[in-house]
This record gives structure tokens, C-alpha cells and sequence, in this order.
């Protein structure tokens, strides 16, 4: 083994000692680097949003689903032009928001535009994600309704009736809360079959008219209404077409409101949770028969009801 003098009379180490340290240095320098680079990466997490049906549809609703790698103190979105607000979920650590797509609606892909405020430093943060919209296939079926003249030819009193009630929704129905009232999945108001569906094509008196916004059960005058999550009763009264009815809001812009009922049980201002009687079914309003009439509404745009029931809510 060579040796060298380190100019004290001393032996020195080895010389093949010098020579590997500056390898010896380097491999630490990578080990200290690699460690750094994967500590970045896991503090650099990815967003991730997706929604609830993974196939969006015309005329359905969507539940967004947000994560943060970040604390977050607040999350609002902007979709298809509507604006609103993201709840927490602190078991899963997920922002949701309850939101749709209107009838109208071409197919296409949309952005979900988000923008939120970090917990640590009230930064703003801004992400956006795209969604496809496919076109649903909504039955093509022409309903032919007879009902009584006053509906399709109503007389000067009658138009006044209805100016008032057209007052009355247009006063309430575009009314949105702030906070979030409905908690969990949405129940149907009756247990019974349905008769109509969202989407279908309706003619009275042989004068057709736009698609069915809603969803009709088959019930006889009587049968017990059930709210179909809690929120807050928004109307409570007699309108021309709607016959008694019932709006719910859920809060943010959500509604589901209930007509052609042949006595209310709530009046404007009750809290109600889901199952709780709100009214007994009829056929007062433009009906044609005793049924039960159920419509979703969200910031303006009928959803459909059947949907609603079928998705797995926070």
C-alpha cells in the first residue's frame, strides 16, 4: 500500500482514501437530493375534481368533488355561467358542491372554473378542469292531455289570475341562500310508481308544449306528501297552474317544489327535514287527474327529479 508524508514525520492515509472521497461526496450529495426532490414532490400534490355521474347529461344534475393539497379556508366554482359556493367534508377531506347542467345545453366539454383562499397564508388559488356533456336520450313520447279551457284559453280574469301567480314565481323561485340545508341523499316524496317522466313532450288540447320539467307519481287525491331533504319552505299557496303547492329551498339555489296538492301542511317560513309531511295529493292547478307533480330546480334550471334520487350525496 502506498503511503505519502503529510509533512510532520506522520504517516498520511492511504492514497487510495483521497481518491475516493470525492466520489464518497457525491453519492451523498445525490441521496440528499433525491430525498429533497421526493419531500417536494409530495408537498406539490396534485388537485383533483371530479364529478358524480362521471357522464354528464343535459337536464341532470352534477355533484362536484374538490381535494386540496393545501388547507383551504373557502372554495367557490363557476359552471355553465352559475356561481356557487363549496361545502367541507372533514371526514374525507373533500369540498362538494351540488350543481347542473340545463336542458338546453348542447353537447360539448365545459370548464369548471375554481377559486379558492389558502388557509396558511390567504392566498388566492385559482384551478380549472374540464368536463364532456353527452346529450340524453329523454323519451320522444307526445302526451295528449285533455284540460279544462280556462288553461289553454283563459278569459281576461283568468289572465289576471295568472299574471299574479307569474309574479309570485318569478319574486321567489330565483331566490338564492347562501348556506347549504340539504344533508345527504334525496328521498322520494311518495312511495308510489311514476306516470310522467323528465323530458317528455306534452300536447293539451292539441297546442304542444315545451318538455315536462319535472317528474308525476301516480298517487289518489290524499296520499301524504313528504318533503324530500330539509331546507326551508319558500312558498306555501294556491298558484294558477301549479294548484296548491309547496317549494322547498334547500339552500344555494336548490329547490324541489310539489304541485297539484289537495291540502298544504307547512306554511312559508317552516323548517322541514327530509320525510316530513308537507301535504296530501290532489289535482288542483292544470292536472288532469289526481297525481303528484315533483320538480327540481337549481339557480334557475329544471333538473331531472329521477336523477337526483339516484346519486350518492355527502
Amino acid at each position: 500500500m502506498i503511503t505519502v508524508s503529510c509533512g510532520d514525520g506522520r504517516l498520511g492515509r492511504p492514497a487510495m482514501a483521497h481518491a475516493e472521497r470525492p466520489w464518497a461526496n457525491i453519492q451523498r450529495l445525490a441521496t440528499i437530493f433525491a430525498l429533497l426532490l421526493q419531500a417536494s414532490v409530495g408537498f406539490a400534490a396534485p388537485w383533483t375534481a371530479t364529478a358524480q355521474p362521471t357522464r354528464l347529461l343535459n337536464g341532470a344534475p352534477v355533484l362536484f368533488q374538490v381535494k386540496s393539497p393545501a388547507k383551504l379556508d373557502s372554495l367557490t366554482g363557476t359552471w355553465l355561467k352559475h356561481t356557487f359556493p363549496f361545502s367541507y367534508n372533514a371526514s374525507t377531506k373533500t369540498w362538494f358542491a351540488l350543481a347542473g347542467v340545463n336542458y338546453d345545453t348542447p353537447p360539448g366539454v365545459y370548464t369548471l372554473e375554481l377559486s379558492g383562499e389558502s388557509a396558511g397564508t390567504k392566498a388566492p388559488v385559482e384551478l380549472s378542469k374540464t368536463f364532456p356533456v353527452a346529450r340524453a336520450q329523454y323519451p320522444e313520447i307526445k302526451v295528449e292531455l285533455t284540460v279544462e279551457k280556462k288553461f289553454t284559453e283563459p278569459s281576461p280574469e283568468q289572465l289576471k289570475e295568472i299574471d299574479d301567480s307569474k309574479k309570485v314565481k318569478e319574486e321567489y323561485l330565483p331566490r338564492v341562500t347562501p348556506d347549504r340545508e340539504w344533508d345527504g341523499n334525496f328521498k322520494p316524496p311518495v312511495d308510489a310508481a311514476t306516470s310522467d317522466v323528465y323530458g317528455s313532450r306534452r300536447i293539451f288540447n292539441g297546442v304542444a308544449q315545451r318538455e315536462h320539467q319535472g317528474l308525476d307519481y301516480r298517487v289518489p287525491t290524499g296520499t301524504p306528501v313528504a318533503a324530500m331533504n330539509q331546507g326551508t319552505i319558500l312558498l306555501a299557496r294556491f298558484l294558477y297552474f301549479e294548484g296548491n303547492c309547496v317549494v322547498i329551498d334547500h339552500g344555494q339555489g336548490l329547490l324541489t317544489l310539489y304541485f297539484h296538492m289537495s291540502e298544504l301542511k307547512v306554511k312559508e317560513g317552516d323548517a322541514v327535514k327530509r320525510g316530513d309531511l308537507i301535504g296530501l295529493s290532489g289535482g288542483t292547478g292544470r292536472a288532469t287527474g289526481p297525481h303528484l307533480h315533483v320538480a327540481v330546480r337549481w339557480q334557475g334550471t329544471y333538473l331531472d327529479p329521477a336523477r337526483l334520487l339516484q346519486m350518492s350525496l355527502p
